[in-house]
């Protein structure tokens, strides 16, 4: 069995590219305990992922404390001892301090859909790789963001991305590995920061891997 990495996120898209990416290791896959508080009104969307991926570091520490303990008390499996954990927010095309989460439900997917049709807009993704093979933990922290455009889309087109509920559980409502991909690229930065990470960390964890290989 390789390197067991634990991916401290429910994103089916950031496993998928991961398990593509790094064949050799196991991937731990699943989000984290604890409630998450949203980002202050007033902040950048930037600013807002920055607010919500410190979070998720601080959460990733204490359940590793936590599973740390726990094996120490049962027979249970190794805890992985290196961590990721992302965020990623789509920037409203008018106003870059309304952030464009992950929709409630079809009508909150539209709503989306049709303020994205036609333009330009920023995806923003924050990336923290925590290592615990040390007792000092040395964290690698990254925001980057990617510039993507969709075409105008007519209503067929829209009504075909709902329908698909390829829009569920991805920020902006689209997939853009998934139907959405044939409506918008990436005009500037990483794709795989549109998917959920950024690229510096993903470099910071291939100097780890390489390092254990």
């Amino acid at each position: 069995m390789g390197l067991t990495v634990r991916l401290a996120s429910s994103s089916s898209r950031r496993r998928q590219w991961l398990l593509e990416r790094y064949a050799n290791i196991t991937l731990d896959f699943g989000g984290l305990i604890g409630e998450e508080s949203p980002a202050p009104n007033g902040r950048s969307v930037r600013d807002q992922v920055d607010f919500i991926l410190n979070q998720k570091i601080e959460r990733a520490r204490l359940e590793h404390h936590l599973t740390i303990s726990k094996k120490e008390e049962s027979d249970s499996p190794d805890v992985a001892n290196y961590w990721i954990v992302a965020d990623t927010l789509v920037e409203d095309p008018h106003d870059s301090f309304l952030s464009l989460g992950q929709p409630r439900d079809s009508i909150s997917a539209l709503h989306m859909l049709t303020n994205l049709s036609g333009r330009r807009h920023l995806v923003w993704s924050g990336t923290a790789i925590l290592d615990f093979s040390d007792s000092n933990v040395i964290v690698h922290r990254s925001i980057e963001c990617a510039t993507v455009e969709f075409n105008p889309l007519s209503d067929d087109e829209i009504t075909e991305l709902i329908e698909s509920d390829s829009w569920q559980g991805k920020a902006g409502a689209y997939d853009l590995a998934g139907s959405a991909g044939v409506h918008a690229r990436v005009i500037s930065g990483n794709e795989v920061t549109v998917l959920g990470l950024s690229y510096s960390s993903i470099e910071f964890l291939d100097d780890i891997l390489e390092n254990e290989s």
